[in-house]
């Protein structure tokens, strides 16, 4: 069944014009119309535009402090290093108190005027050995510990010490060594802090200062 060209009605197959507006039922005029009506409808169809999903924009995260971050992850602090004060004069002492010991049980046994048995004279030479042994144990009480965040310096023995200084305190970093540091490798590291009491912080007599005063200036850039 063919339609009309002109009003698209229906058209019976003997119809010679259309009944609803009267135009003649030319059954090729109507079929090119229909077809162009076909094919319009088509072109309307391909050439609206299909919805795009909107894509949500991504979120970029704040910037974060190192403490932000510590506080949010949980996690504890990383220890970049522990170190004690050399432990030069400790050995030196052991080694000279030695020495005099010997010294002392050879005086003892070949002074001619008195006879000192053997079991009086080693006591009396390892007594010699308690000054550098007080010499170590006054070292060990004494330890300085770099983490990402802080510098903890403990001392005491019996009762123990602990001080703190945040990193974002301090604001200088100095190597001081004298002569005979230097060729032994050993010297202090002079710490300025900007807290509320102010003030210098010495780690003192620790080998190799400039590596570790590299280490600690690492750390601060981090901060800054």
């Amino acid at each position: 069944m063919d339609n009309c060209y002109n009003c698209g009605a229906g058209l019976t197959p003997s119809a010679r014009f259309c009944a609803a507006c009267g135009a003649p039922a030319d059954s090729e005029q109507t079929r090119v119309s229909s077809e162009a009506t076909r094919l319009a409808s088509e072109e309307t169809r391909v050439a609206a535009p299909r919805p795009r999903a909107v894509e949500p924009l991504p979120v970029r995260p704040l910037a974060q402090t190192p403490e932000r971050r510590a506080v949010e992850s949980g996690a504890e602090e990383q220890v970049v290093f522990t170190v004690r004060p050399t432990l030069l004069f400790v050995k030196l002492g052991y080694a000279l108190a030695a020495l005099g010991g010997l010294a002392l049980i050879a005086l003892l046994a070949w002074q001619p005027w008195v006879s000192i048995p053997f079991y009086v004279s080693l006591p009396l030479a390892l007594a010699l050995l308690l000054v550098p042994a007080y010499k170590h144990l006054k070292r060990n009480t004494v330890r300085y510990t770099l983490t990402d965040s802080k510098i903890e310096i403990d001392q005491g023995l019996v009762s123990r010490t602990t001080r703190n200084i945040p990193l974002r305190n301090i604001q200088d970093v100095t190597v001081s060594a004298t002569v005979f540091q230097r060729l032994l490798r050993f010297g202090n590291l002079v710490i300025d802090n900007a807290s509320e009491t102010g003030g210098t912080t010495v780690l003192r007599n620790i080998p190799d200062p400039r590596r570790h005063a590299d280490l600690l200036l690492r750390e601060l850039r981090r901060w800054r």
